[in-house]
């Protein structure tokens, strides 16, 4: 391992594979890319219904939970985070989703120029290895791969035609730009194993002499010049280490982990620095402010005469032919994303576009990780898009491996409490239509006695869940006050970028894995310009 690199690169998760393929196409630069978690050697990684045992399991994950949350009735929740090669899209739900084209479209009007929606649809398209082939809206031949799911189920073909009824239409396509409709969900899966960006990016460029992986790479802070980065300040294998830089440190270590190292470096809100002892380098008052994320509130339905993975599961003929299926044929329910039914509809007809999101199972469990109940059930997840409410992620230690505070401030402003009682109402007349009643769903989550708005912003509270999206915490922006400009530079600070979703200037209105790698090919051709 060499002392000094053109390019170091932070966090080998969704973005950060993506930028050290790309940056380390160019044979004339060395790029060191540095992880704090391991190999993504771990077999539950790669078989899909694996981020059962992954999320909640400290080889893989950072296991972060948020502070106690008033909108969720003072409850915390746990918060993944991939600390492995890979990051979340070794531990994530495989879902590909790009947003909307509206969501980018908002980003250049208010000043980002150059990531508007046909701005940025190339970056998508350029990794995408999509199963159909290239046309207007897709790439082939990409490191990216996109297949349908490997299953179906009956219950979810009942919940589809039921919002059809509902006025919900089809679609087979989520990634147009317009994704209101109901459709299966692609997912990035290969043959029915998983694929993540480790096998995607970091696999075809394990070989370039100009790349070199560090795994178990903890940072502690930039090394900084007065207001220049020089390099990296890491702790490995129990020692502390650091690496220069020639030309760039790009920050991709997530929208937890990127304004923790500015914080621990000094750069950040004055007085959080103070209160974690750690002296101000550069006051940057929004470093860690604009947290977004999608809070999931998971209703869920008992259900009669219609088979769900909840009876199937308990059985150990089932368990048995469920992991035969896998074994012979790679598909089934261990072939499973989280989620296989998406649903994007508005909870109010005055919404320009579609502002909530489905995420529908055939089953049902308190939580991830937990056993799945006793009885047939399914569940419909559904997620505000794009929340008005926002949240913070500080430092409260000079300690890296302190975690950070995270605080979401889910449910804190009126227009969300409104969108999720809507979302609560209209799950209920979805489930109300003729293709789902002759199975006589019954709610038990929330549950019926939940009626008035009052009454369904307390359900809320109590079944609102992250659907782990988190993103804005680096803000880009063509104002003074964002953390990063357009080409995604920390203003006030030469020789650092940050490529993650940290950048977000508003969530996208759907999963954000994709978006992410989109971020990071944009960066890394910014990057390669100068």
């Amino acid at each position: 391992m060499s002392d000094l690199y053109d390019y170091v690169i932070v966090g080998a998760g969704t973005a950060g594979c993506t930028l050290a393929n790309r940056l380390s196409e160019n044979k004339d630069v060395s790029v060191l890319l540095l992880e704090a978690g391991g190999r993504d050697n771990y077999h539950w990684i790669h078989i899909p219904v694996g981020y059962l045992y992954c999320i909640s399991n400290p080889r893989t994950d950072w296991c972060f939970s948020t502070e106690a949350e008033a909108g969720l009735n003072g409850r915390s929740l746990a918060y993944p985070r991939g600390k492995v090669l890979g990051g979340c899209s070794s531990i994530n739900g495989m879902i590909y989703m790009r947003g909307q084209a509206r969501d980018y479209d908002l980003w250049r009007q208010d000043g980002c120029t150059g990531w508007g929606w046909d701005d940025v649809l190339p970056y998508f398209k350029k990794s995408e290895d999509y199963y159909l082939g290239a046309d207007e809206f897709h790439g082939a031949g990409g490191e990216w791969r996109v297949e349908e799911a490997r299953l179906h189920w009956d219950i979810l073909d009942a919940f589809r035609d039921a919002a059809e009824a509902a006025g919900i239409p089809r679609t087979d396509d989520f990634n147009r730009g317009d994704n209101e409709g109901s459709s299966y969900f692609k997912v990035n899966q290969k043959r029915g194993i998983r694929w993540n960006t480790s096998k995607a990016f970091l696999r075809p460029a394990k070989n370039r002499s100009n790349l070199t992986v560090q795994t178990g790479a903890h940072v502690r802070k930039l090394i900084l010049d007065g207001l220049s980065v020089k390099g990296i300040e890491f702790e490995q294998a129990g020692m502390v280490r650091t690496v220069q830089c020639r030309r760039e440190v790009i920050l991709s270590a997530g929208s937890v982990g990127s304004p923790q190292i500015l914080e621990l470096s000094g750069i950040g809100r004055g007085d959080v620095l103070q209160a974690a002892g750690i002296e101000t380098v550069l006051e940057r008052r929004n470093v860690g402010e604009n947290l977004q994320d999608h809070l999931q509130l998971r209703c869920a339905y008992k259900v009669t005469g219609i088979p769900t993975l909840n009876e199937k599961a308990n059985r150990l003929m089932g368990k048995a032919s469920i992991a035969l299926e896998y074994l012979v044929r790679q598909s089934g329910p261990m072939s499973m994303a989280p989620s296989q039914l998406g649903v994007f509809t508005r909870s109010d007809p005055s919404f320009a576009t579609a502002n909530l999101q489905y995420h529908v199972q055939p089953l049902s469990l308190e939580k991830f990780g937990e056993n799945v109940h006793a009885f047939p059930a399914f569940t419909a997840s559904v997620c505000n898009l794009r929340p008005d409410s926002r949240g913070t992620i500080h430092i409260k230690s000079p300690d890296h491996r302190a975690h950070p505070a995270i605080r979401p401030n889910y449910l804190t402003t009126e227009s969300d409490r409104q969108v999720a009682a809507d979302s609560i109402r209209i799950t209920r007349n979805i489930v109300a239509q003729k293709p789902l009643q002759k199975f006589k769903p019954e709610e038990f989550k929330p549950g019926p006695q939940y009626q008035t708005d009052a009454e369904l912003f307390e359900a809320a509270g109590a079944i609102g869940t992250t659907i782990f999206h988190p993103a804005g915490t680096c803000r880009m922006g063509a104002d003074t006050d964002s953390v990063v400009d357009p080409q995604l530079r920390v203003r006030g600070i030469q020789g650092l970028r940050i490529a993650d979703a940290s950048i977000m200037p508003s969530i996208v209105s759907g999963n954000t894995n994709s978006p992410t790698i989109m971020i990071a090919e944009k960066a890394a051709d910014m990057i390669m310009r100068g």
